[in-house]
Parts: structure tokens; C-alpha cells; sequence
């Protein structure tokens, strides 16, 4: 892809009047929509009957699976448009807008700017119960950019890049959502579909202020997914984690010509440093603290009088990651007293590590199993093989991305962090992964980004829309199903639990990632 195709702000904000202007998603509702009325009328009484028996469950996800490939283009599209904004997080208010026109388009009612975040919003179609809620992401990553090309290529200017997928993630919830509204609406079956708009899961916690605001009290199951570099719908945890921003205050002077007169806040950040160093020695096994000096100074002969720095502290264990955090500010303190320098620190988000739920995710698994895994074409092969030869160590193999993984169930967190941890503590939750990049690509990376904005991002973003709307079927039709995973939930959970967020009771931190854009703290 060309440089070129990073598009400007004014341009990218005639996105969301696109949508509003293409033809309807319903334009092809469970494919019935363009035949007569007499065919449609008789359409919808198949689709009845076939729901009183069995075998019926297959005729509807087929009916489902046809919609989402008959607009397979349209949410590629919108998926696209999003990667080329980049909003961060709390800040991606055209990407939050264009989900949202999409599924007010198909009669969704929205609820916009939710639990004090403009951009967050819950949509909602239906009636009664069973109510199933599905998750979207939408929010870029920082400090990280690349075009469309398999080589590494940054596109000057842009501050932000889908290294998560999450544009993926909010385009494929949504069109999950829709076909499961339109197999509602056209089979008659009782029940709610709620999609939730979630910003800034790196690293601003948006669930968990819809998850404190009571915006998920009434939800039955919640089903979400994450793009991926392969195919799995495995009962796995994650880590907690809780972060803050730690900031010290000095006093200024020449460096050179009077430093007795200075109080470095660059030495209270390194003191802070170096005790964690040492701390990591006596923190258990599983635990993991990650730090980025985020200011230090910004002339070598000024002695600084602000600096700060950003940690994350993880653990299986949410109560482990709380007190690992509380020894971590031990450290800022003492770093403060050592250097004379003042700290205050700011947490910034805390979220809980995924409750699994086995039930849930055999069910999520058996639906990505018929689905399938992801083909690629002859061009998209080349891609992959370019994207893999800028990759070290073991590499697996092009043709993983359509095999499914088998399921396993994984009862402590690795790896990394997510805020639907939260969620699955109040209601029972699964997700899935599908291959959006080339195998063997690590999140968070350029090689992520490039696949992302690619039609092999799109199609496993397709497949896993199609996996969310078959669960949500399933879950719609089976009350056993239902009553198995809150049973499970119920006991994973423990009848005397309550739950308290990590981050305590402060507003979202709707400022901080100011400094990306261009803001000052």
C-alpha cells in the first residue's frame, strides 16, 4: 500500500456518512429480502417451522452464515475505515460513530456516551429474555504504525496503528449482532441482542466502567472475540493487572553551574526504577511489572523538576496483582523521601483476569469448528510468506491458519491482559480467536497491522462474526445451555462473592493518552 493511502483527518470524517448513505445491511436479510413478498411471507414460515425441530439449529446458522458473507464487502469495508483512523483510546469518536450508524441503520436503539465515556455505547434489539451481549473493541495502539505492505513501512505523521486488530473486532461484533437481529426478527424466537461498544481496552479499562455502572446487571452471557494468528475457542484465563502513572516533582537548576540547588525528578523515576528491580527478586514467580519513563527531562543541563513514569503489575491472581501494586508505591514513596523530590501517582486502570467458563467455550468451540479456519488465495499466500521472513525462531506453518486448535481449558492467566476479565466476573463470558494475521505473528507488532488492514484480516474477522452468531443461536434456543453456564459461572465465582473493581472509584482517564495527540499532562 502506498503512503498515500493514509488518509487526512477531514477525509476520514466523511466515513461515517458513508455507511449512513450505503445501502441498508438489511438489504439482504437471511437472504429473503429480494425475493417477492409472496416468496418472503413463505421464507419466514419455513424458517419457523425448521425452529420447532432439531435439525433446524444448522438451517438458521446457515441462514445467519449467508448474510454475513452476502456483506462480507460492507464490513470488510467499515472494518478498513477504521484501521485507517487509528483512534486511541477514548478518543475514537468516528470509529465509535460508524459502528454505532451501522447498527441504528438495522433498528437498533443506542444509548450513546455511556458511563461518563463519549465514545462508549450499548445497542440493543429485542425483547425478554434469554439477553445475550456481545463485546466490540475499537480503540489503536500507540507509537506503532505501518501501511498495508508486507515489508516494514511506517506512514509518516500517523501516531497510531491497529496492532490488536480491534478495528476487526468492532466491524466483525457488529455484523454478528445484525444477522443474529435479523434471525430473531424473521423466526419470531423471544430474546435481546446487546452489543456493547467498549473504547479503550489498551490500557483505559472501558468495560469496567460499564461493568461498575451496572450496564451488564441483566445480560445472561456475554460473547466476545480477539483477532488472532490462529483458531481457538479454549476456556483460558489471563493476567490482572493494575497500572499508574507515578510523578515527581523537583526543583529546577543549571545542571552544570548550581546542581546543589536542584532536586532531580529524573533521580526520584530512576531510584523508583531501580527498587522495583530489586522487588521483581522477591515477587512470586508469575507476577510481571513493566515500566516506560513517559517524561524525564528535556535539556541534560537543566536539572528536571517534573518526570514520570507508567507501570503495569500483573498476576494470575487478582488480589495478587492489588498487593504487588501496593508494593510498588512503597517504592515510589521511599524514591521520593531518598531524593527529596515530591510523587503523587494516578492509577490509571485495574482489571481482573478472565474467569473461564468450560460450558460456555465447548459450545463457542463446537460452532469455530463448523465454521473453519481461514484459506488463502495465491496472493494472499505470497503476503504471508513475506510477512513470515522478517520473523525469527520457529515458525508455523501458512496452512495452520485454517486448522482449529483443539480445546483446552486453562485455569491461570499468561500472557497478557484484558479488560473483559472484569465482565466475566459479573456474567459468564467465552471468546474466541481467529486468525486475522499470518501465523506466528506476535499482537502488538507492524507485521500485525499490515495483516489487519488486508482481506486476510477480513476474512477471519468474518468467521469469527459467524462463530458469535452461531453461539448466540445456540444460547437463544437452548435454555440447558444457559442454565449449564451460569451453573458453572456460579461455582467458579463462589456464592459469597462481591465484586470491586481494581481501579477504585475514579472517573475514566478520558485524557490519557492527551500526550500521543499532542496534548500536555
Amino acid at each position: 500500500m502506498a503512503r498515500s493511502e493514509f488518509d487526512n483527518s477531514q477525509a476520514a470524517r466523511t466515513r461515517a456518512a458513508r455507511w449512513s448513505g450505503r445501502r441498508s445491511l438489511a438489504a439482504v436479510p437471511l437472504s429473503l429480502a429480494l425475493v417477492g413478498p409472496f416468496l418472503a411471507v413463505v421464507g419466514g414460515l419455513l424458517v419457523l417451522l425448521l425452529a420447532a425441530s432439531p435439525v433446524l439449529g444448522q438451517s438458521a446458522k446457515g441462514q445467519m452464515a449467508a448474510y454475513i458473507d452476502q456483506n462480507a464487502t460492507d464490513y470488510g469495508q467499515l472494518a478498513q475505515d477504521i484501521w485507517d483512523l487509528a483512534e486511541v483510546g477514548y478518543m475514537e469518536h468516528e470509529s465509535s460513530e460508524m459502528l454505532q450508524t451501522a447498527l441504528r441503520d438495522e433498528g437498533f436503539e443506542i444509548a450513546s456516551g455511556v458511563a461518563g465515556m463519549p465514545t462508549g455505547f450499548v445497542a440493543s434489539w429485542g425483547g425478554g429474555g434469554p439477553v445475550v451481549g456481545i463485546l466490540a473493541e475499537f480503540d489503536a495502539l500507540p507509537g506503532i504504525n505501518q501501511s498495508r505492505s508486507p515489508e516494514r513501512d511506517p506512514i509518516p505523521g500517523k501516531i497510531a496503528g491497529h496492532a490488536c486488530g480491534h478495528h476487526l473486532f468492532g466491524a466483525g461484533s457488529v455484523a454478528a449482532a445484525i444477522a443474529v437481529k435479523h434471525w430473531l426478527e424473521a423466526s419470531g424466537q423471544q430474546g435481546t441482542i446487546r452489543l456493547y461498544g467498549t473504547p479503550a481496552e489498551e490500557g483505559g479499562a472501558g468495560k469496567v466502567y460499564m461493568v461498575r455502572a451496572g450496564l451488564i446487571d441483566d445480560v445472561d452471557v456475554m460473547l466476545h472475540w480477539h483477532a488472532g494468528s490462529s483458531n481457538n475457542a479454549s476456556a483460558t484465563s489471563s493476567l490482572a493487572n493494575k497500572s499508574a502513572m507515578f510523578r515527581f516533582y523537583g526543583q529546577s537548576s543549571h545542571a552544570a553551574g548550581a546542581p546543589w540547588r536542584g532536586r532531580s525528578a529524573l533521580d526520584g523515576v530512576e531510584a523508583m526504577n531501580d527498587m522495583v528491580n530489586m522487588l521483581r527478586e522477591h515477587a512470586l514467580p508469575a507476577s510481571r511489572i513493566h515500566y516506560v519513563i513517559t517524561s524525564g527531562g528535556s535539556a541534560p543541563n537543566v536539572v528536571p523538576d517534573f518526570a514520570e513514569v507508567y507501570y503495569y503489575v500483573r498476576h494470575p491472581d487478582s488480589e495478587e496483582a492489588r498487593a504487588l501494586f501496593d508494593r510498588v508505591v512503597k517504592t515510589a514513596e521511599g524514591a521520593a523521601i531518598g531524593t527529596e523530590t515530591r510523587m503523587e501517582f494516578e492509577v490509571i486502570h485495574g482489571i481482573y483476569a478472565l474467569l473461564p467458563n468450560e460450558a460456555l467455550a465447548r459450545a463457542m468451540h463446537a460452532n469455530l469448528t463448523e465454521v473453519g479456519g481461514v484459506e488463502y488465495n495465491e496472493e494472499e499466500r505470497r503476503f504471508a510468506e513475506m510477512i513470515q521472513s522478517t520473523f525469527e525462531g520457529d515458525i508455523p506453518p501458512i496452512q495452520s491458519a485454517r486448522e482449529i486448535e483443539p480445546f483446552y481449558v486453562q485455569e491461570v492467566g499468561s500472557g497478557g491482559s484484558t479488560d473483559v476479565g472484569d465482565v466475566s466476573w459479573v456474567v459468564p463470558t467465552a471468546g474466541l480467536n481467529t486468525a486475522t494475521w499470518v501465523p506466528g505473528t506476535s499482537a502488538h507488532s507492524w507485521q500485525a497491522v499490515a495483516a489487519g488492514g488486508t482481506d486476510i484480516g477480513t476474512k477471519g474477522m468474518i468467521n469469527a462474526a459467524k462463530v458469535l452468531a452461531y453461539t448466540a443461536h445456540d444460547l437463544f434456543t437452548q435454555p440447558g445451555l444457559v442454565e449449564a453456564v451460569q451453573q458453572e459461572f456460579a461455582e467458579r465465582r463462589g456464592p459469597d462473592y462481591e465484586y470491586e473493581p481494581l481501579l477504585g472509584d475514579r472517573d475514566p482517564p478520558l485524557d490519557y493518552r492527551a500526550s500521543v495527540v499532542g496534548g500536555n499532562r
